[in-house]
């Protein structure tokens, strides 16, 4: 049964009603007129108004006005009157949040929402409701802080926030996980995929499978290094932290959040440590290398020269001295040229401060291509230079002669006994922007299979030459990685040898 209150004709009815539905609203009810001659009157007033604003409803009489206003704090004064004028006079609702300083509660927060008429005398009349709105308002406060918090937290944090829907199939971006990605720093709903699309290659494997992992309820939580395309077609390293919120009944992954934070510096530097550790190891092993040699070499023409002084000691005839001192003549040029060798060396392992200096590669072709004319008169060499005369390498001026006079002077000695040798200098730019300079001579070919690992050894030699020393190329070598450069080998037995300068220049 509906009851129908303008439909009842029982007055009595309907005013109870109204009694028990008044007695039962939380809020202050009100009836308010401001006359033509601005005078206030209050025609009904709930009984709450005593709950609330601590006045009774005998107490709203025509000084009312002063009781409320001296209620007000100050600072909401001007703007509580304002708004009961402007909707006065454009006969608009009345709605206002203040706050007001109550004898016992103290100041509490009040909303006023009321209808506006213009009656037929020319009053205005407001009906409405106060309410005390003091909770929510703290909890809006409390709300506000909170989010102050939390977006400073985000802002102070170098960490992007992402959010998958994984039943919808959209993530949220947060604005630093996509100015990582350098791109406008606005949060966005995308698909998951574009994640997916700018990892880098070799990364996407170890990337799925730690995810996966972490679906699979195998590990409690993802996290993982990658590398990202940015918008300017750089890679970014970012560490990758995500965690499964919610699932089915059958442990399916629905949602899924985690972080993006760029921690390229940080990868730089283990990168730059990892080059530092291996260089140490790699000195190290130089190192040790160098001191068996010399070790072993100087012992040998120490012992050489001890022999042959024993000898002239046992037999002091005019022919065997001078035999002897022959002997030792060629002892004595052995360990000059061990010496000068193993100084050489020294020198160039450590030497810190080397001289850089930007260099004209072709230049620096053409003067070795003079240094060695007339070095083996029995061989027709060409030599072809393809580098172009404006490249400039930054490289140590003697460090390239010497590098450049080793790379020709062993192609032509280890020439091919069937065909006179050509030489090949040609300029690239490797993938990552080094500049690079390829040597290739068509030569004997050394067998990498057999020599690969020996071939910058000191004293390894794989041809047999009478001026073989096996010194050259590990100088050449050390040279080159004094100049944080790379030396890379191609070469097949009977075709020819390369040799690839990747100089530490872009």
């Amino acid at each position: 049964m509906v009851f129908d209150l303008y439909g009842n004709d029982d007055c009595l009815e309907v005013n109870n009603f109204y009694k028990k539905l008044l007695a039962e609203m939380p809020d202050l009810l009100f009836q308010f007129i401001i006359d033509t001659d601005n005078n206030y009157s209050f025609p009904l007033v709930s009984k709450s108004a005593d709950e609330i604003f601590e006045l009774s409803a005998t107490d709203f009489t025509d000084d009312i006005r002063l009781v409320i206003y001296n209620r007000i704090v100050p600072q909401d004064r001007e703007y509580f009157f304002q708004s009961l004028v402007k909707a006065r006079k454009e006969i608009t609702p009345w709605e206002i949040e203040f706050r007001a300083m109550l004898p016992k509660k103290g100041i509490r927060w009040f909303k006023i929402v009321a209808k506006t008429e213009l009656a037929m005398d020319g009053n205005v009349v407001f009906y409405g409701h106060v309410s005390d709105i003091t909770d929510l308002k703290d909890k809006e406060e409390k709300l506000r802080i909170s989010e102050e918090r939390f977006q400073f937290a985000l802002d102070a944090s170098t960490a992007g926030i992402w959010d998958w829907d994984m039943v919808t199939n959209r993530v949220f971006y947060s604005s630093l996980s996509l100015k990582i990605l350098e791109l406008e720093s606005t949060d966005i709903f995308d698909d998951p995929e574009r994640w997916d699309k700018i990892v880098h290659p070799d990364d996407l494997p170890k990337y799925y499978s730690d995810i996966q992992e972490h679906f699979d309820n195998k590990i409690p939580y993802y996290e993982n290094y990658h590398r990202v395309m940015t918008s300017s077609g750089n890679y970014k390293w970012i560490l990758d932290r995500g965690k499964v919120i919610k699932r089915d009944e059958n442990g399916k992954p629905l949602r899924v959040i985690g972080t993006h934070t760029d921690v390229s510096a940080q990868k730089e530097k283990e990168l730059d440590l990892i080059k530092t550790m291996k260089l140490y190891s790699d000195q190290n092993s130089r190192l040790l290398n160098f001191s068996h040699i010399v070790s072993h070499n100087l012992n040998t023409q120490a012992g050489n020269i001890k022999s042959i002084l024993d000898f002239i000691d046992a037999d002091v005839s005019r022919q065997t001295v001078e035999e002897m001192l022959e002997h030792l003549r060629t002892v004595s040029n052995d360990l000059n040229e061990t010496i000068s060798n193993l100084t050489q060396i020294v020198k160039t392992q450590s030497n810190i401060n080397i001289a850089v200096v930007p260099l004209k590669l072709c230049e620096y072709i053409e003067k070795t291509i003079s240094t060695i004319k007339g070095y083996d008169k029995q061989r027709n060499v060409t030599i072809i230079n393809n580098v172009p005369k404006y490249l400039t390498i930054n490289f140590n001026p003697a460090y390239m002669e010497s590098v450049l006079l080793n790379f020709t002077t062993n192609a032509i000695k280890y020439a091919h006994p069937d065909r006179d040798p050509v030489i090949v200098f040609d300029f690239a730019l490797e993938p990552e922007g080094f500049k690079s300079l390829k040597i290739t001579d068509n030569g004997l070919g050394i067998d990498l299979k057999v020599y690969g690992d020996l071939l910058f050894g000191m004293y390894k030699t794989f041809h047999k030459h009478e001026e073989a020393r096996g010194i050259g190329l590990y100088i050449t070598r050390n040279q080159i990685e004094a100049m944080k450069g790379t030396v890379l080998v191609e070469s097949e037995v009977g075709v020819g040898t390369s040799f690839k300068i990747v100089f530490n220049d872009m």
